[in-house]
């Protein structure tokens, strides 16, 4: 499947964003789903992971309580609501996807990921 993020932008500390992610050329809704960032000068990193049918969700400490990853299957698209962001929460966000079996568990390492979107950069100013 291609994957196209957008939505992302510059905000200030405190403020929220909503990234979409939208799935084409293939069946989405057998894709295992996940946003992934990347830092200036560090490694992608997994920020927060969904099943096929978006009925379990898990997400890294640093964002808990803060983003919600969700899925639209009708519409083969991905979100990730962005709330009080931080300006360490600066980076390009990567939306990924892998064709899974439906019991398959989340997956949170990038090489559980097989297609990957061309990234959206986050600025989060203080």
């Amino acid at each position: 499947v291609q994957l196209q993020a957008s939505g992302g932008g510059l905000v200030q500390t405190g403020g929220s964003l909503r990234l979409s992610c939208a799935g084409s050329g293939g069946d989405f809704s057998i894709y295992r789903m996940a946003w992934f960032r990347q830092a200036p000068g560090k490694e992608r990193e997994f920020v927060a992971g969904i099943t096929r049918r978006g009925d379990s969700t898990t997400s890294a400490d640093s964002v808990k309580d803060r983003f919600t990853i969700s899925r639209d299957n009708t519409k083969n698209i991905l979100y990730l609501q962005m709330n009080s962001l931080k300006p360490e929460d600066t980076a390009v966000y990567y939306c990924a996807g892998k064709s899974v079996i439906l019991t398959a568990p989340l997956g949170t390492r990038r090489d559980e990921y097989d297609d990957w979107g061309q990234g959206t950069l986050v600025t989060v100013s203080s």
